[in-house]
């Protein structure tokens, strides 16, 4: 009878008390019912309730006082106290009762209300409960277990309320919500409060009072599966460095609260976490060794954030990989993430299947490991790591992409560096970049000092080296040299030197003036002089003078084509190109039919394959453009001679009557101006004829292997060059007669490989179709390959979703917009 009385007591004072905010309608009652009730909520000892009926009143009716107050927010008592008054009587009820009931009646009591004053009201409330410390108060609360009854209902909603706040509040307020409750300004208000739960429970434990962490830990968790972790713990990394950096109770604090977290969130809670620190002692200090305790943590810090996710900076890595270098139980796991990115690494199948940036990642991650081994574990591990490097070596240097071959180059370099056999060490020749440099710095020792708090900016700059500059001489200006001059000298030593800078050396041979000497000193001339001056001279002798460059067009083509550069001229190619492709602009069938037989010959080399496709693409876009009479040089070769001079202004007199009309032109102001340029004569397509004959025969033994030359077998860069060439020609051959019969033939070639393992090969088989797709009028389109078109379609669509590489991807998309938008059109019309 003794509890039971003090809980009819207080049952009976709240009814009375809501009875006259319904019925009274004097203002002294209201404010006498609304001060009994907050006198329940009343802390410390000049309270005049008991705590045994303030704790029944807290559990039992304040939920229920809270709701009656959102119910008749409306009514006219409400309206009727001043404003002083409803803050402290109606407001006070509020912000002084339990936390985690006041969150739920408030979100409740948003949804329900519509836009008015009222609502405004409610959100004022939600302001102020958030920024005088509510949210610390509930997850402190939860800490002690002091909160209502174990429900996993109610705990799932309380965090659900806490954590979609922002996303509760947009819906409801639109564009009238508040900057507090946008995740920018949320998230870490929401960590700050985490981070002040988890300082009392520290003070509690050094007082010797048990905490709890679990609630904590699943607020943590749900807040980064919603993909809020940066905000997060941008806030909380920082402040727990600080707190864990000597104090041994807040890092089984952290331990603890890592430990709690659900293992759905494990992954994004390490995630976050991992990406906000700065050095692997942090990320050991804060999670300790939860990657020896926890299963899942152990799969996503050994195996999911290094061989299946590469979206991470290299900071990422060296965190990771040196938190597991930095203890001795954590070392085996080391020991296994090394002969797991070995193996990937190494992998053929992964090198034509992955994506480079992926491949790039396990790069770092694989010269990351090896350069935190001792040397013990280095010899267990050194018949793994070689043949690592010869497997992984052969299937990246047998790769059509320059990039990744210049990356098995590196790493191939590094691993035989830090293995050190027989004291040979790799050496490759590649042009250095970012990308290599990157990969070389990952082999030197990285320091990890606490007063550095960004330790990637150190491996990222320049090397900074103690050697000392050779000292440069004072080099004083032109005009002080004569600044005092010496009276015993001659007045001539005052002069200015005269500036020979440009002037050039006089050549004892004198370049060819017909196209048959230049062919005549290319065949047998040993002179590098001569033979420089004749490749200069070749290109323009053969425009110049078409009729004897007909008569020995294919000769001279095939003289060129066979060239080397055994006197290391300058520009040598480029001349060489140069003159090969003026050939085959000027006699273009007879030259087009040497080059595309000569493609499938025997005893060529795929660097001179290569070399014929250049020219017969060059020749197609010179023969594509319009005809001018300025003409820029085909490839780029600079002009000789002194053909870069500007003429005087005298060299061409302009007549006196030119010279009137256009003074009076500049002076005379019109009101109208008709055409000011005259429009653009039309010329014939010079490709159009002939665009069978660069196209069709390319496609004659594609499948015939030979002696030297495989295309499709192990020659994958000739293959995708090959076809890349075809969608030029298809491209350049748009409106042409000729153009549905190439794009048919060419449709017919690349269905065959359009699955080719090797990314070169289908960049190229993409770009000819979107070159078909730009090509073939729609109405030919739907005519000429509706059979097909339909399931060209689906194969994009495929490619678009799921190939490996980003290149495929961009031009499959593209090629459906182009598909589509033909569709669409032809079924309009």
């Amino acid at each position: 009878m003794e509890t039971i009385t003090p809980n009819i007591e207080i049952r009976s004072v709240v009814a009375q008390c809501l009875r006259t905010l319904t019925t009274s309608a004097e203002n002294k009652d209201v404010i006498t019912a609304l001060q009994t009730l907050q006198s329940y909520l009343d802390e410390g000892s000049d309270s005049r309730i008991p705590s045994v009926q303030r704790a029944e009143f807290r559990r039992v009716h304040f939920t229920r006082t809270l709701r009656f107050l959102v119910s008749n927010i409306q009514a006219d008592w409400v309206h009727s106290l001043k404003a002083q008054q409803r803050k402290e009587l109606w407001d006070g009820l509020f912000l002084k009762g339990p936390a985690d009931q006041t969150l739920l009646v408030l979100m409740e009591g948003i949804g329900e209300l519509r836009p008015s004053i009222n609502l405004d009201h409610l959100i004022s409330i939600t302001e102020r409960f958030l920024q005088n410390g509510g949210l610390a108060e509930l997850l402190w609360s939860y800490c002690l277990e002091t909160g209502p009854s174990d429900s996993p209902q109610l705990r799932e909603t309380l965090q659900g309320r806490i954590v979609g706040l922002p996303d509760l509040l947009a819906n409801k307020l639109q564009l009238n919500n508040k900057p507090l409750f946008l995740p920018q300004q949320y998230y870490p208000l929401l960590a700050t409060e985490i981070l002040s739960a988890l300082e009392n429970v520290c003070q509690a434990l050094r007082n010797g009072t048990d905490c709890s962490l679990t609630f904590v830990a699943q607020v943590l968790g749900k807040v980064c599966v919603q993909g809020q972790s940066a905000l997060v713990f941008s806030e909380m990394a920082p402040r727990l460095s600080i707190h864990t950096r000597s104090d041994m109770v807040w890092q089984r604090v952290c331990w603890k609260l890592l430990q709690d977290v659900p293992q759905r969130c494990m992954e994004s809670v390490l995630t976050g976490l991992v990406q906000s620190v700065s050095r692997p002692d942090i990320l050991g200090r804060i999670i300790g060794n939860i990657v020896l305790t926890n299963k899942k943590a152990q799969f996503v810090i050994t195996h999911k954030l290094l061989l299946l996710q590469y979206k991470y900076e290299t900071r990422v890595l060296r965190v990771l990989l040196g938190y597991l270098a930095a203890d001795r139980e954590r070392r085996p796991l080391l020991i296994q993430v090394l002969r797991a990115v070995s193996q990937a690494w190494a992998n053929p199948s992964a090198v034509k299947h992955t994506p480079i940036e992926q491949q790039l990642y396990v790069s770092k991650a694989l010269l990351l490991s090896v350069n935190l081994l001792d040397d013990s574990e280095l010899h267990q591990l050194q018949s793994d790591l070689l043949q690592c490097m010869l497997g992984g070596m052969q299937s990246h240097l047998d790769s059509s992409v320059v990039r990744i071959r210049h990356m098995g180059m590196v790493v191939g370099e590094c691993l035989s560096s830090r293995m050190d056999i027989s004291e040979t060490k790799l050496k490759f020749e590649y042009d250095q970049d970012d990308e290599t440099r990157e990969l070389l710095s990952l082999m030197t020792a990285h320091s990890d000092d606490e007063s550095d708090p960004e330790p990637v900016s150190r491996s990222e700059s320049p090397k900074v080296t103690n050697e000392i500059p050779p000292p440069v001489p004072n080099k004083l200006p032109q005009n002080n040299l004569s600044r005092q001059p010496d009276p015993d000298l001659d007045s001539d030593d005052e002069l200015t030197p005269y500036d020979m800078s440009d002037d050039q050396e006089m050549s004892a041979a004198s370049p060819p003036r017909y196209l048959r000497d230049c062919l005549e000193t290319l065949i047998s001339s040993e002179d590098p002089m001569r033979v420089e001056l004749s490749l200069i001279a070749a290109e323009d002798l053969v425009r110049k003078n078409v009729f004897a460059a007909r008569e020995i067009s294919v000769e001279l083509t095939k003289v060129l084509l066979h060239m080397e550069n055994k006197y290391n001229l300058n520009n040598f190619l480029v001349l060489r190109q140069a003159t090969m492709v003026a050939l085959t602009v000027i006699d273009c069938i007879p030259v087009t039919q040497y080059l595309t037989t000569e493609f499938y010959s025997l005893n060529y080399s795929l660097r001179q394959r290569l070399d014929m496709l250049e020219v017969l693409v060059f020749a197609a876009r010179e023969l594509s453009s319009p005809v001018s009479e300025k003409r820029d040089p085909s490839v780029g070769v600079a002009a000789t001679g002194s053909s870069g001079l500007s003429p005087y202004v005298n060299d061409k007199p302009v007549d006196w009557r030119q010279e009137v009309e256009k003074r009076i032109q500049s002076k005379t102001r019109r009101l109208r101006k008709g055409v000011t340029q005259p429009a653009p004569e039309a010329t014939p397509n010079r490709y159009a004829p002939v665009a069978g004959h660069f196209f069709f025969p390319l496609l004659r033994n594609y499948d015939r292997p030979q002696v030297t030359f495989d295309l499709l077998g192990s020659d994958h860069l000739v293959l995708g060059r090959l076809i890349h060439t075809l969608g030029v020609f298809m491209h350049l051959a748009v409106n042409a007669p000729v153009a549905t019969q190439m794009g048919r033939a060419l449709l017919d070639f690349v269905w065959s490989v359009r699955y080719h393992v090797d990314q070169t090969v289908r960049r190229g088989v993409l770009f000819a179709v979107c070159s078909l797709l730009m090509s073939v009028n729609s109405q030919n389109l739907l005519a000429d390959f509706g059979d097909q078109l339909f399931e060209t379609r689906s194969w994009l669509a495929d490619v678009a979703e799921a190939d490996p590489d980003g290149d495929c991807r961009d031009l499959a998309v593209q090629s459906l917009v182009l598909l589509d938008k033909s569709l669409k059109k032809q079924l309009q019309n």
